[in-house]
């Protein structure tokens, strides 16, 4: 992977990680129209780079962080049902991750989801925050986006809203929830999928010789790609984020479901025509 593979993919996960439109689609998509082969090293860096969205977050909202432990039980309730799911469905999502119909497909089926969710939930909110059941029925919809092309920002804001939460506090939970989701994801393909070692045998026993060589496979290149990478997506994400934030409150979702109808509908027409956008 070159350094403006590495950029162009960057700035693709920090303008859409946060918005209703699925990051994972958009990279698998740029992936496949810059020629990008599929490798280990790459699988890993599209997860990889979401180190540098994550911590957007924690600079735009550091202040929410040190407000209670209330919040951190939130987050952890909601974050459980994706490490359950996430941990028995691995292989079938990892499978996914190569399929560019499935993008397409779910694209289309979102976006016309999207097109009514500010009708379905046009009611005063009568939420600013969520409680602790609604934390963890939050991260249940967030699981739906394990499906590429789905959106795990759309899952968890459209789980908050049809809870009753405010449309500013559903999305900036789900920003929250984004955190550990992602670290855990990273992390995870990283460790078994990158580096080929077992969490229970190599990593918690701290087998120092097998962790050391899996290690000194990452070339200087690649070191340098990741940091590229998260950088890029960093600042980004930042931007992203406040203008989320902004576009939301006034105009709501409808925007997003036609841009990903549109989308999604165009890529069906390019593989109906028998364009290769595999990767």
């Amino acid at each position: 992977m070159s350094f403006w593979h590495a950029i162009i993919l960057a700035i693709v996960e920090g303008l859409t990680e946060f918005l209703p439109v699925s990051s994972t689609g958009h990279m698998i998509i740029a992936s496949s129209l810059m020629g990008i082969n599929t490798s280990e090293f790459t699988k890993m860096f599209t997860v990889n780079i979401q180190f540098g969205a994550i911590l957007s977050v924690l600079v735009l909202y550091w202040k929410r962080f040190f407000q209670s432990i209330d919040f951190y039980k939130k987050l952890l309730l909601a974050f459980l049902p994706a490490v359950v799911i996430g941990f028995l469905l691995n292989d079938v999502i990892d499978a996914m991750l190569e399929s560019v119909v499935t993008v397409a497909v779910s694209l289309v089926l979102g976006g016309i989801v999207l097109l009514f969710v500010d009708k379905w939930f046009n009611n005063d909110p009568t939420h600013s925050t969520p409680s602790a059941k609604q934390a963890f029925i939050i991260g249940i919809a967030q699981c739906i986006a394990m499906i590429p092309g789905v959106s795990r920002s759309a899952a968890s804001i459209i789980g908050g809203l049809a809870q009753g939460i405010s449309r500013k506090a559903a999305a900036e939970f789900s920003f929250f929830l984004a955190i550990p989701t992602m670290l855990a994801a990273a992390s995870y393909k990283f460790i078994t999928d990158f580096l080929h070692l077992d969490i229970k045998d190599d990593i918690l026993k701290m087998n120092t010789p097998k962790i050391q060589a899996s290690l000194n496979q990452l070339s200087a290149h690649d070191i340098q790609v990741l940091l590229l990478g998260n950088l890029v997506a960093f600042v980004v994400a930042m931007l992203a984020i406040k203008f989320f934030i902004n576009f939301l409150t006034k105009y709501g979702f409808r925007v997003f479901g036609i841009y990903r109808i549109i989308l999604g509908a165009l890529l069906l027409l390019l593989l109906l025509f028998g364009v290769d956008l595999s990767v």
